[in-house]
């Protein structure tokens, strides 16, 4: 039997401070009427107070996981980070993690795709499970949206939110975990969502501080269009891939954007609501944290050998699924 990377356990955490519709309506002209019909968002959490960086979130999340899988952090040999809102350009936000919980034996770094890292993070981290260099990898999905945020901006302040969280993938010969995976690129989408400055090709300066170039841009209506299509048609194609119908599916994870665009992904892969794991209306969009929280919140309900499509599109553009099945019951936990 081949060796596959399962995960044996899912942590996550978000923060307490809760940003709801109605205080949104103080801040930009839009209502909860408006952001609930269009988005399915009715609050998202927010990382509040001094030097409080995404590694706070991740450090939480890997905190839980260790605790609860029983895990010697000393033990764990990568940690690999998805997010686009890392504490600083360097050391990667991974490296701040590992040091924090006291993963003293390992290596680590951050990998930048959107709100299909965690996606791309699972993927990366699973072959090293399957070649055999490593026994335990952590990933995260964490993201500090309120830190490139406009809240001036109504069209982006409303889709998102912070928070993050970390699976453990472990090797196993049954015929559990990561089966499959489908990734894909489209860099003309920096034309339609993209933050403008602070890299090297635009550093910061009075001029693109003074001009909001530091906060994320969105052409809504064409991301929209680019996302119900590619998400949608990538979970379809995985399910064709390995024969699978959509009885054979326990559970669509799907990025938590819109909660139209999900509703348009189960749709085309002929799921009904009952199996789309769905907390949008919680935390909104938390970027690469999106499915690990989903994992987080439905844990209790999931099943050994349950079969799982997550699927995510993000900015870049960057999209894709992975199927997976899952590698316990909830009483092992």
């Amino acid at each position: 039997m081949k060796k596959r990377a399962v995960i044996t356990g899912v942590h996550a955490w978000v923060p307490e401070y809760v940003l709801d519709n109605k205080e949104l309506e103080t801040m930009v002209d839009t209502n909860d009427e408006w952001i609930t019909s269009r988005t399915g968002i009715k609050e998202r959490r927010i990382l509040k107070g001094e030097n409080q960086g995404t590694s706070v979130i991740g450090t939480e999340a890997v905190k839980g996981l260790l605790e609860k899988t029983n895990t010697n952090p000393e033990d764990i040999d990568l940690i690999i980070c998805a997010t686009v809102t890392p504490d600083m350009l360097f050391p990667a936000t991974a490296n701040i993690i590992a040091h924090n919980v006291g993963a003293k034996n390992c290596y680590s770094f951050d990998i930048s795709a959107a709100c299909s890292g965690f996606l791309y993070a699972l993927s990366m981290g699973s072959q090293f499970i399957e070649t055999g260099a490593h026994k335990k990898v952590i990933i995260i999905g964490a993201d500090k949206m309120s830190s490139i945020v406009n809240y001036q901006d109504r069209t982006t302040c409303i889709i998102f939110g912070d928070g993050g969280g970390a699976v453990l993938l472990e090797p196993t010969e049954e015929n559990l975990g990561v089966m499959d995976s489908m990734l894909h690129t489209d860099g003309s989408g920096a034309d339609f969502l993209r933050i403008e400055a602070g890299g090297s090709r635009k550093p910061a300066s009075i001029e693109t501080v003074t001009g909001r170039e530091h906060f994320v841009y969105q052409e809504g209506s064409t991301v929209f269009k680019f996302a119900v299509t590619n998400m949608a048609e990538v979970s379809a194609q995985i399910m064709e891939k390995n024969n699978l119908t959509a009885d054979d599916i326990t559970w669509l994870v799907p990025h938590q954007a819109n909660k139209r665009i999900i509703d348009a992904t189960a749709r085309r892969m002929g799921i009904g609501p009952e199996k789309v794991m769905l907390n949008i209306e919680k935390y909104g969009n938390t970027t690469a944290g999106t499915l690990p929280l989903c994992l987080w919140d439905y844990e209790s309900k999931l099943k050994k050998g349950d079969n799982l499509i997550l699927a995510a599109f993000g900015g870049g553009f960057t999209w894709g699924a992975v199927y997976l099945k899952w590698g316990y019951d909830p009483k092992s936990v």
